[in-house]
């Protein structure tokens, strides 16, 4: 007993010293002053990847099983009686993710290729699996059946390995059949013994393990952050943990705290407000318009082209936020050509006008009112120089600005066209830019231009 008391007090003693040493104590006040490391608001783009047993039915969402055994949505107890046999559940899924055809590495080298600063994976949806051997998820991850191997885990290698781009990690809190989270939110979350034996555990896990510098949380909306234990991990988080000096968390950390509480803000899905806000923000967002798994039932409409991919991104970067652009994986561990055609063709157009988006800031103006096709970031290394850029070529090939002040210093070119552009400023305010003086086969790009400005207002 004398040795378990003594065992007890250096705890206690530990704890007590860390609490008072820490520079973030667990509650908002403290937590919501963290700065944000600066690695994240310049990196602008990044891919998210939702991948698990879903990817094995692939059909109407990754909300596969809810649909189909919570809610009982029709047309997915219909998919299974169509083509499943009686009796099948869910969990028979899983020996058929086998990710036979995952090459890490080839992803790895996509998401170099499509200009992505970081990546966020699924560690675990909210259907339980995880995808790296979990203490915590017996016989339910990606080791013990499947693919029978640390797919995260492999990924992670490849990222580091072969590219520098940041690693990053998607964890839901909740899961939709777990008998612990089930039996906490009968009792009103007045117990938290799934927080205590599964989420905590498996954030403990994979934060160790796998030394994300994203962790995007998710699946918090039933429970209050006191029922997570959300103040106090992130606490640990940003004071103890491995990478406590470059990690960046989102805002989805209990009932109600999105949009209020955590590190940068997601507010909701495919957030993308059209203005500048007064906190950090992303706007994560899918190719495929009606879900974030890959689905076998999608239609070549479903998926947004490349005009529409930039506009999200144009859009989201001038108002001050990153882009997230998800891609689902199938359950052989393929990204599909329509997937990898929309990342290269966003990597090539980044290739060229990178510097319109990495490493800048919002200028006076987003959008401009002469021409709306127009969104404008500012540079942070050079701020003299503005960037206009053109999401649809202008009616005529002469383009208006309203909103750029000129002086005698005033100098105008295109990313990517090693030429003088011809412009002249407009009575009044603002300058015309004579983009119809450039020959077509001369353009750097097939969808969007941008305008370097020099020395504006």
């Amino acid at each position: 007993i004398r040795v378990r008391w003594l065992e007890m007090w250096a705890v206690f003693t530990f704890c007590a010293f860390s609490l008072v040493s820490a520079q973030y104590q667990p509650n908002w006040n403290s937590i919501d002053k963290r700065p944000l490391p600066p690695w994240y608001d310049d990196a602008k783009f990044g891919i998210f990847l939702h991948w698990g047993v879903f990817s094995v039915p692939s059909f109407g969402s990754e909300w596969f099983w809810w649909e189909w055994q919570g809610a009982k949505s029709q047309p997915y107890v219909e998919f299974m009686e169509k083509n499943y046999r009686p009796g099948f559940q869910y969990a028979d899924f899983a020996p058929m993710f086998k990710a036979e055809l995952y090459d890490p590495d080839q992803w790895a080298d996509l998401f170099k290729a499509a200009g992505a600063k970081y990546i966020v994976l699924t560690s675990k949806h909210h259907e339980g699996w995880t995808n790296w051997p979990s203490s915590a998820s017996w016989n339910w991850n990606a080791v013990d059946s499947g693919p029978h191997r640390d797919i995260l885990g492999d990924l992670a290698n490849s990222i580091r390995n072969r590219t520098d781009i940041r690693f990053g990690l998607y964890h839901s809190l909740f899961e939709w059949f777990n008998p612990l989270y089930l039996q906490d939110k009968a009792n009103g979350f007045k117990t938290n013994d799934y927080v205590v034996d599964v989420a905590l555990v498996e954030l403990d896990e994979i934060i160790k393990e796998y030394k994300p510098e994203v962790l995007w949380s998710d699946g918090d909306w039933e429970a209050p952050d006191s029922y997570w234990n959300s103040t106090g991990f992130l606490a640990w988080l940003y004071n103890d943990s491995p990478v406590k000096e470059t990690v960046v968390t989102n805002d989805r950390w209990g009932k109600g705290s999105s949009c209020h509480h955590g590190g940068y803000y997601t507010c909701s899905d495919r957030y993308n407000p059209g203005k500048v806000q007064n906190h950090k923000w992303e706007n994560a967002m899918t190719i495929d318009r009606k879900s974030w798994g890959y689905r076998r039932d999608a239609v070549l409409s479903d998926y947004l082209n490349i005009t529409e991919l930039l506009f999200q991104l144009v859009s989201t970067v001038s108002c001050g936020g990153n882009l997230l652009m998800n891609v689902g994986p199938t359950a052989d561990g393929r990204i599909m050509p329509v997937f990898e055609e929309r990342l290269t063709q966003v990597g090539g157009w980044l290739q060229i006008n990178g510097e319109s988006i990495y490493s800048t800031m919002p200028w006076r103006v987003q959008n401009d009112s002469a021409t709306q096709s127009v969104w404008y970031t500012q540079s942070k290394m050079k701020p003299s120089t503005v960037y206009a850029i053109v999401l649809a070529w202008p009616q005529g090939g002469q383009l208006h600005l309203d909103a750029p002040h000129t002086s005698s210093n005033t100098s105008v070119s295109m990313l990517g066209y090693g030429k003088k552009v011809n412009w002249s400023h407009n009575q009044g305010a603002g300058l015309t830019v004579m983009l119809n003086e450039i020959p077509v086969t001369s353009l750097p790009s097939k969808w969007a231009w941008v305008i370097a400005l020099q020395n504006v207002d």
